[in-house]
């Protein structure tokens, strides 16, 4: 820890608002210059990275202003040296003074290590108050992975509990029956059930022909090419060729093509 520095908790850490990550990025062009529409600042700031990422964090107030550094694990590499964080704030004016990352190659244009630091402050600003002191001085959890824990499950990612719901089909034999009812042609779901028939252009597809018939004619060759000779006629072949005059550029022309 840093001279003059303390552990931050819950209790200590300073009110990082809205308004305040607003007008901080509004003031720094480096985060919105190369993008509008933000897209890389919002990923940059996304809680499920910066939670797991950021550990070791300290401050030091001195005339009004608020010192905050931690220590953020790389995204990819995270068994390489952590990036220090330094993040500056007047609490007096309620203005974020800067907030920059030291050690990466893209420190000098505004980095996501940054923008993950901020909205981290941010997100505990936002945290209902607490009875309990939660210390922030410790080892980020995205650090251990392939040390002291070898992985993560689904379960560990989701800081709420997932109530365990038993398996049922009542759900899905409900749905199947209503699209049935509804005589739904474009759901993938009723498209794999035994008794689907195409009613469109799409049932003189040689593949979807061939799966409708019986698996004895699939069997025999002879009496799938009777089948075949009597359900394609005249009026079958012209409503081929009506929906696929656009060739290439429709879908059904791909399928129809082998016949």
């Amino acid at each position: 820890m840093d001279l003059n520095f303390v552990q931050a908790d819950n209790s200590n850490l300073p009110k990082v608002d809205a308004l305040m990550v607003a007008f901080f990025f509004k003031n720094n062009a480096d985060y919105y210059a190369a993008e509008l529409k933000h897209v890389k600042t919002t990923m940059s700031g996304r809680e499920s990275y910066g939670d797991d990422a950021i550990g070791y964090v300290q401050l030091h107030r001195e005339h009004g202003l608020c010192t905050l550094k931690c220590k953020m694990c790389p995204e990819h590499k995270v068994r390489s040296k952590a990036y220090n964080v330094t993040m500056v704030i007047n609490e007096n004016e309620s203005e974020i003074i800067s907030c920059q990352c030291h050690d990466c190659a893209a420190s000098a244009g505004g980095c996501k290590h940054a923008v993950a630091f901020l909205m981290w402050v941010h997100r505990r600003s936002e945290e209902p108050p607490s009875t309990s002191v939660e210390c922030y001085w410790k080892k980020p959890t995205l650090s251990r992975v392939g040390t002291t824990l070898k992985y993560i499950t689904v379960q560990q990612m989701s800081k709420k509990e997932v109530p365990h719901r038993p398996s049922t089909s009542a759900l899905y034999t409900d749905f199947v029956l209503e699209a049935k009812k509804r005589k739904l042609q474009h759901c993938e779901l009723i498209k794999y059930q035994d008794d689907f028939k195409h009613s469109n252009v799409m049932r003189y597809s040689l593949h979807c022909f061939i799966m409708d018939q019986p698996p004895k004619i699939q069997a025999d060759v002879d009496n799938l090419v009777d089948i075949m000779k009597t359900t394609f006629n005249r009026a079958a072949i012209s409503a081929i060729e009506e929906a696929t005059r656009m060739q290439y550029k429709s879908s059904l022309w791909y399928e129809m093509r082998e016949m």
